[in-house]
């Protein structure tokens, strides 16, 4: 069985141990990191795929780099102009 590594150096017994250690000591739930997307709205995000011709999806990439934001995050913010949802 191939020796189990972390960003290159190996696990030891002493580590496993202390880190049953701190976890049996209890996490702080609140310092945690949380996982996954953060969330968009209220609920749970729909994906909804959309095509656009190469023009426009160029003039939405440089308008969002211009803007700083992500892509879908420049969708969204057109969709609610359109639709006139905060």
């Amino acid at each position: 069985m191939a020796e189990e590594t972390i960003n290159g150096a190996p696990v030891t017994d002493g580590m496993i141990q202390e880190w049953a250690d701190e976890a049996e000591a209890g996490y702080d739930v609140e310092r945690l990191r949380k996982r996954g997307r953060p969330t968009v709205g209220d609920g749970p995000g729909a994906v909804v795929p959309v095509r656009m011709d190469e023009a426009l999806l160029k003039a939405l990439n440089a308008r969002a780099e211009q803007e700083h934001v992500s892509r879908s995050e420049a969708i969204r913010e057109a969709v609610r102009a359109w639709t006139q949802v905060a």
